[in-house]
């Protein structure tokens, strides 16, 4: 099988692409070049794309970089960038995975006559009658299924997971024991297009206006504070917000930047059990659910999942059977089969 590897210079696209490589199939590495400006961390600086060029060069295959710093603004720093204006808090590295390297790339791979895609991920894909299911990786501490929660069933059928079933450990201790230079290479955790020595702040200031806001109590409705950048305050935030005169801890329940109005409110007063959901945005991995399906709703890559009933009407919405803090409007929320907790069943974006 001719398979084009994604390979982002870490460990985990490494050990993917010596795993297809011993297994005898025809690899290809391929590197995204995907932001133009000045970054420390993340997965897109120069030392990255030189540790899979190496990496290449040790396993004795080809490399290319492609370069879709274009595309890249377009799909996911511009949507960031305007998703922070309106008081959202949006998610770029699921959008990278949705429309650069499960969609740009994938449609390169196919005109270069490749067979399937393989990437680093934490996930596996099986398969139940014929049809390709996308499932938790074997580490839960590591299970990367959440990002890929967009992920159609067209795509999931050209995908290859190679270290789905591996342990992190494992991982790297293959990756050492065949001479990769990346085995001990910390994870990339950080948005690539943002310096962290600099960080989201002075990203946004060279972007857009920030807007300086009243931070009022819920409860009594008395302004207890102010801030300078309400677009860096998040719905469900609790760093950063100062204790109530009663001692308690005070969370951010909503973001107006139009009334330049931050509202804070104790846990309690917070706590959400109805979740909007964008219908631009609901996608279904493997089949349309209807209205009062009962699923797992995950909001974050590594929380945990809330069962909740999926309810349409004037709109698509998550009842959830227990309150949870508030999810920012422009995260994520992804779906799993009850029946199977590890079966991602499609995504949707929190609306307000």
């Amino acid at each position: 099988m001719k398979v084009l590897v994604a390979m982002s210079g870490g460990v985990d696209s490494s050990v993917a692409a010596a795993l297809l490589k011993e297994s005898g199939h025809e690899v290809v590495g391929a590197t995204l070049k995907l932001w133009g400006g000045a970054s420390d961390s993340g997965c897109c600086s120069v030392a990255d794309v030189d540790d899979a060029r190496r990496v290449a060069q040790n396993l004795d295959i080809d490399h290319h970089v492609f370069n879709y710093t274009e595309e890249f603004e377009t799909h996911v720093v511009a949507p960031f960038v305007r998703g922070h204006a309106l008081g959202m808090s949006p998610n770029p590295c699921i959008e990278c995975n949705r429309h650069i390297k499960f969609d740009l790339l994938f449609e390169r791979a196919r005109r270069l006559g490749f067979d399937a895609v393989a990437t680093g991920h934490h996930a596996q894909v099986t398969w139940r009658d014929g049809t390709p299911l996308l499932s938790r990786g074997a580490d839960a501490a590591k299970d990367q299924s959440y990002v890929l929660g967009y992920l159609q069933q067209s795509q999931l059928e050209q995908l290859v997971l190679p270290i789905g079933a591996m342990s992190k450990d494992e991982v790297r201790a293959h990756a050492q024991r065949v001479g990769l230079r990346t085995w001990d290479k910390p994870d990339s955790q950080d948005v690539c297009f943002i310096e962290a020595s600099k960080g989201r702040e002075v990203f946004l200031r060279s972007r857009i206006p920030l807007t300086s806001a009243d931070v009022v109590d819920r409860e009594s409705g008395e302004v207890v504070g102010h801030t300078d950048a309400a677009e860096l305050m998040t719905v469900g935030q609790r760093r950063g917000v100062m204790p109530g005169r009663d001692g308690a801890r005070r969370f951010v329940a909503n973001v107006d930047i139009d009334a330049r109005r931050v509202e804070i409110g104790r846990l309690d007063d917070v706590m959400v059990s109805t979740l909007r959901l964008s219908r631009e945005s609901l996608t279904f991995a493997r089949e349309a659910l209807v209205d009062g399906t009962v699923v797992w709703a995950q909001s974050s890559a590594h929380g945990r999942p809330r069962r909740a009933t999926l309810r349409h009407d004037d709109g698509w919405r998550l009842e959830l059977f227990e309150p949870i803090r508030p999810v920012a409007a422009g995260q994520t929320v992804v779906f799993y089969s009850v029946d199977d907790e590890t079966v991602v069943e499609g995504a949707a974006l929190v609306s307000r």
